[in-house]
């Protein structure tokens, strides 16, 4: 889907901060939703795509707030998709938390999702030939707006680039979120120019970005 967390290439959000060595989590709540984030998509029965998708659809009010706010809210989303609890039941315990007297909501009638799974992890075999290989001009697909989770961005969409690996074939996100099937896909390491995907005025380097086999077409 094309929401707040596609904001590759937009303007007004600053510079990508550098890594330093300061401890992941700055406060002990962060530490708390990087544990509530991993442990809810094993209680939701899901997987990392759905997870993705749900930090998606958080508002893009609540997603800006900072990055363990939104592993918050997804985790919330992903248990509410799959009838592990309800928005009225965290409403409810979070107001007697802050001293109030709230009757608790009724529980919701769990319905986790079912999808067949082949094998552990996301890398698969596949039968089929790559339809690439390195050093291919390609295409991302263009006019491209899923209303589910892809691991397409907007910047790369009807850009052309230049194969510069191979990657494993692995499970399709864009299927597995929705939990329609693995649907397993070749996969390629793809480079751009910066002045592809941002016109001549941009500062001059080479993206690479890993791209699933159906986003891609071949460069005419």
């Amino acid at each position: 889907m094309d929401g707040i967390h596609d904001v590759g290439g937009m303007q007004g959000f600053g510079r990508v901060q550098p890594l330093t060595a300061d401890p992941p989590f700055q406060h002990r709540w962060e530490g708390k939703a990087f544990a509530i984030g991993a442990l809810a998509a094993r209680i939701a029965g899901t997987n990392l795509p759905a997870f993705r998708h749900a930090i998606e659809r958080v508002p893009p009010p609540e997603y800006l707030r900072g990055y363990w706010n939104r592993w918050t809210m997804g985790a919330q989303l992903m248990m509410e998709d799959s009838g592990i609890i309800t928005d009225e039941q965290v409403r409810a315990r979070a107001a007697r938390l802050s001293g109030q007297d709230v009757a608790e909501p009724p529980d919701p009638e769990p319905h986790k999702p079912q999808m067949e799974i082949t094998g552990p992890g996301n890398l698969r075999e596949l039968d089929t030939a790559p339809a690439f290989a390195v050093g291919d001009r390609v295409r991302a697909a263009a006019d491209v707006h899923p209303t589910g989770h892809t691991r397409l961005p907007r910047y790369v969409r009807g850009r052309t680039g230049t194969v510069a690996a191979m990657q494993p074939a692995a499970v399709f996100p864009d299927s597995a979120a929705s939990f329609d099937g693995e649907n397993p896909q070749h996969c390629y390491t793809v480079e751009f120019d910066s002045a592809e995907l941002w016109g001549p005025d941009a500062e001059p380097f080479r993206l690479t970005i890993d791209l699933y086999e159906p986003y891609l077409e071949p460069a005419r």
